[in-house]
């Protein structure tokens, strides 16, 4: 691989510069969230516009690219923690947010189901800079201020989500082809931003000294895993956590239109209370948590929050009951970021790319299987087939996933010393 792109003077050094690192890092995921929050209102419409408008048989095509988009993501993960944790995260941050800029373009200009589909195939290889931000979150904080950067990062998530969602139902109202072009403009935005101002973390003694192709590829990614035997047990609560959480991209859109009769305006609303929540929750609420309950209780509460939120989901009969769970499940935003801090604490800066790469590995395995069983699920129980009908049976499964999170997390949730740091 050639010299990495040139970068301002790296590890920032002292609490302001490390301040102003987390926010350029805060603002680069914040527009890329953004630029993928306008298209959620419209992706599933512009996807049932391509198979006639027959909802259940659009319900399995968006299961279709979740799990072609999660399975791009299962073997490029890894290999962008590995070319970070080698090159620095600063050049993999950039080249991922010039690739999405031009795939929205493209997606943009897509006039068939399979053009659309490669669109997000290519949005899968190039969409890196969350994997990389765990590690550059990693590199910049202290240990036991982790949980709290990690949920400023989960705020950025909540304000994208806030935003992008509303403006995406907003323009699709217009047109379902302008969040498209408005994510391709949020994207190339971000890098320019992230060209002219984001540092680099991770300074050249501190990195990798060869590109480890054997941690690169999924299956050798998720072997490192097995080093830490902590870890990989957080890892399996990642994933379930994970699994449970696709329930949203694979059927909130079609599953609010069907049951309540929500348009992208709608939908685009009810996401950005969902965002709101989620901020309330990840920068307000994260670092009094932990500091208050310690990472394992946040991690516990959140997980069974979620899970209760789901349940409510599957039985709102309208769409009132449906808001009334939002604020309930937000509260699951205590798990990621505590999750994330009781990972980080294992391991060393020159491994945690490729750890954060695995675990990107897992959420992209959750991806590969969860829209088929959401979608799925979905379409099957709206069918003429079902043998009840029971719209809300995918926020089922997904409540019962994280009941089994919670038990893991129970046994594997501790904070002990660290062990040795792999080469």
């Amino acid at each position: 691989m050639s010299e990495p792109i040139p970068s301002l003077p790296p590890q920032p050094a002292g609490p302001a510069r490390r301040r102003a690192a987390l926010a350029f890092i805060f603002v680069t995921v914040l527009i890329d969230v953004l630029a993928f929050g306008v298209i959620i209102p419209v992706l599933p419409h512009l996807i049932e516009d391509f198979v006639g408008g027959d909802t259940a048989h659009a319900a399995y095509w968006v299961g279709v690219f979740g799990t072609v988009f999660a399975a791009i993501q299962f073997f490029s993960a890894p290999l962008q923690g590995a070319l970070s944790d080698r090159y620095g995260r600063r050049p993999v941050i950039l080249l991922s947010c010039l690739g999405l800029g031009l795939d929205f373009v493209f997606m943009a200009l897509a006039n068939t189901l399979p053009w659309l589909l490669l669109g997000r195939v290519v949005s899968g290889i190039t969409a890196a800079s969350f994997t990389t931000a765990n590690a550059y979150i990693a590199d910049i904080t202290a240990p036991e201020q982790r949980a709290r950067s990690y949920g400023l990062i989960g705020a950025a998530f909540g304000l994208g989500f806030i935003v992008g969602p509303l403006l995406g139902g907003w323009l699709g109202d217009v047109h379902l082809r302008l969040p498209f072009w408005c994510a391709a403009g949020l994207a190339l935005l971000n890098f320019g931003y992230g060209l002219f101002v984001l540092p680099e973390s991770l300074p050249p003694e501190k990195r990798a000294q060869r590109f480890d192709w054997s941690h690169a590829n999924p299956l050798g990614a998720l072997a490192l895993l097995r080093r830490y035997p902590q870890v990989f047990g957080l890892a399996a609560v990642v994933f379930i956590a994970n699994l449970a959480h696709y329930v949203y991209p694979s059927i909130f859109v079609l599953f609010a239109d069907y049951r309540y009769g929500w348009g992208p305006r709608e939908v685009g609303w009810v996401l950005a209370a969902v965002g709101v929540c989620s901020v309330i929750v990840q920068a307000g609420l994260v670092g009094r948590a932990v500091r208050a309950w310690g990472e394992r209780r946040a991690l516990l509460l959140g997980l069974a929050c979620g899970a209760a939120g789901f349940a409510i989901y599957a039985a709102a009969g309208r769409g009132w009951m449906f808001l009334l769970g939002i604020p309930v499940s937000a509260i699951w935003g205590l798990a990621a970021p505590a999750t994330q801090a009781l990972i980080t604490r294992q391991v060393g800066r020159e491994v945690q790319g490729r750890i954060q790469g695995a675990l990107m590995s897992l959420v992209s395995l959750a991806g590969i299987v969860g829209p088929g069983i959401f979608a799925g699920s979905f379409g099957w129980c709206i069918g003429p087939q079902a043998p009840l009908h029971l719209p809300g049976a995918p926020f089922l499964i997904a409540a019962g996933l994280l009941g089994g999170a919670v038990l893991l997390a129970w046994r594997y949730a501790r904070v002990p010393a660290p062990v040795p740091h792999a080469a």
